[in-house]
């Protein structure tokens, strides 16, 4: 039986980058994948896909504004799916491969197959053929992720109705999209076919979509995707999605009590994920799991087992892939003797739409109703000279700080680049910076940037200078 330091199950972000630090820190360590591919959801089904599609959708869409640049296209220009789909795939080849080039380099035992507790201290490994093997650890990291939630109503055949999975190897353009969920992975890849023809409406249970960011935000977005031409119905309960044929009918309730009725060809269900930890026989090994589903831990991410850890989509906090890597960085380190420390509160959000979202800290809606006193300073995009040479107008950057102290409590934004903005503002959070310490910064001009500073500016004592 082979014997190890760290075994962590499941090789997505958050695993991976936990199995590197330990080999980084000297620990034997073995990692285990049910597939044959590594890097789980985000690499394989999640953020990297999307992204490439989004990607490429980008670039078509883009045509239509070529003439405002003194370019003309002539000829047809037309969408190739397949091609498109092909394109994607290979990104996500390129980098799943980037990751078992990465295991190779550290000296990390890839172990393909299920993994589940056959005690605290072992991990059975069942392949695909049926044969298994057990191994022996010291420490055992959980990292089995999440997948796509549901409704208790809706059948996914993952033909009509469907989940991003399949959203992302659709073989043809749908004529009508109709999207279940308002969220994060519902907009942005109902951005992808609207830019490619599609007709797209979302039906949103909460009153807004992207109900967990700041309200000013979501309703930037809206007013921006639907100039686009998506539709929204929100404040609507889904109450059946049936399938007949090609065609799926989605009923859903407003706030009246009135039903709506959608004809599409496809629906995507994007109602949110849930902890994946089935078939780890969790309680073989004593692990606690809540009735949500998720493994129960310390703020050291430690189960109940003191040799089991858990982090990522399975344990409590924002299911995102940058928030399991730090928690992966942290536990690595805490079984080195180190004292990491993860500020949760710092981890940003993004929304890679065209414009793109992004915040990090408190929203205004958070700080009011923690009663925390606090002021903000906004600034448009179309008001920097960048965005007005590029052609990318819509958003701005808001700031929420201190009312007394003007330490920086919140940022928000919306617009071109605001997924590689926020990181200035997660720097500044992180060593405290006030709005005016931000406004004192020299930020490159022309540069979508300078909206920070503006906006710091706004918050220190409503002085913004370009507006």
């Amino acid at each position: 039986m082979s014997s190890f330091d760290v075994v962590i199950i499941g090789s997505g972000p958050g695993g991976y980058v936990s199995a590197i630090r330990c080999a980084q820190l000297g620990f034997k360590t073995a990692i285990i994948e049910k597939y044959s591919t590594l890097g789980g959801t985000c690499l394989n089904v999640g953020c990297i896909p999307s992204k490439a599609l989004l990607a490429s959708s980008h670039h078509y869409s883009e045509i239509a504004h070529f003439a405002d640049h003194g370019i003309e296209v002539s000829g047809e220009v037309k969408v190739n799916l397949e091609k498109m789909i092909a394109r994607k795939q290979a990104v996500v080849d390129q980098t799943s491969g980037g990751v078992k080039f990465l295991m190779d380099k550290n000296n990390i035992t890839v172990l393909e197959g299920l993994g589940s507790f056959v005690d605290a201290t072992h991990v059975a490994v069942t392949k695909a053929d049926g044969t298994s093997e057990t191994v022996e650890a010291k420490n055992i990291i959980i990292a089995t992720g999440s997948k796509p939630s549901s409704l208790p109503f809706i059948k996914i055949d993952k033909e009509r109705i469907i989940t991003s999975t399949e959203a992302l190897k659709l073989k043809e353009v749908p004529k009508h999209l109709v999207i279940i969920g308002g969220g994060v992975i519902g907009i942005e890849l109902g951005q992808v076919y609207l830019r490619l023809g599609a007709q797209v409406s979302v039906v949103e249970f909460m009153d807004r979509i992207i109900p967990g960011m700041d309200a000013a935000l979501s309703k930037e977005l809206t007013k921006v995707l639907k100039k686009q031409g998506m539709k929204f119905y929100v404040s609507h309960k889904v109450k059946s999605v049936e399938r007949k044929g090609d065609n799926v009918t989605v009923q859903a309730e407003n706030a009246k009590g009135e039903t709506i009725t959608l004809e599409g060809d496809y629906s995507l269900v994007s109602v949110g994920r849930r902890p994946y930890t089935d078939g780890l026989n969790a309680d073989k090994a004593g692990v606690k799991i809540s009735d949500r589903g998720m493994v129960e831990v310390n703020d050291h991410l430690q189960t109940n087992i003191p040799n089991i850890y858990a982090i990522g989509d399975v344990v409590r906090g924002a299911m995102l892939a940058h928030k399991a890597e730090e928690e992966g960085t942290m536990i690595a380190e805490i079984l080195a003797g180190q004292k990491p420390h993860i500020n949760y509160n710092l981890i940003p959000g993004v929304v890679y739409t065209w414009p793109e979202v992004a915040a990090v800290g408190q929203t205004e809606e958070q700080l009011k109703a923690s009663g925390v006193e606090f002021k903000s300073g906004s600034f448009p995009f179309k008001a920097l000279g960048r965005a007005r040479a590029g052609g990318d107008l819509d958003g701005f950057v808001k700031i929420l700080a201190d009312a007394k102290t003007d330490e920086v409590l919140g940022v928000h934004m919306i617009g071109a680049r605001c997924a590689d903005l926020i990181a200035e503002a997660v720097t500044a959070m992180e060593f405290k910076a006030s709005a005016e310490d931000i406004s004192r910064m020299s930020h490159a001009h022309p540069t979508f940037a300078e909206a920070i500073k503006e906006a710091a500016l706004a918050a220190t004592d409503n002085r913004a200078l370009h507006v």
